[in-house]
């Protein structure tokens, strides 16, 4: 993006009209305001993020107890395979959903 002074270069004599230095403020609001929408963008992928390890440590939690009462009281052992693999699978599409690229 070129700069209100780089476009004003070859008519410096611009730069002191009232009208201009109003622009170059309005832009220069517009500038604040562009990196502060970027800084919001990247705190919601981090929060997407911190949301998905929160599932993922609920799912470990819940294989956890399962494996403890397999071993408590005889129940069906768990599934390693197939949780494994869902976790995986929910990582990629939350990961997709919220544009992150691993």
């Amino acid at each position: 993006m070129r700069s209100v002074r780089e476009i004003f270069k070859n008519k410096k004599h611009l730069l002191e009209e009232p009208e201009v230095e109003k622009l170059i403020e309005y832009c220069e609001e517009l500038q604040d305001e562009i990196v502060e929408f970027k800084f919001q963008k990247n705190d919601n992928k981090e929060l997407a993020m911190l949301d998905m390890l929160k599932e993922v440590i609920k799912g470990c939690n819940s294989i956890e107890k399962e494996q403890m009462e397999h071993e408590r009281f005889g129940y069906e052992a768990p599934n390693y395979e197939a949780t494994i693999s869902n976790l995986k699978n929910y990582i990629y599409s939350r990961c997709r959903e919220e544009k992150i690229w691993l």
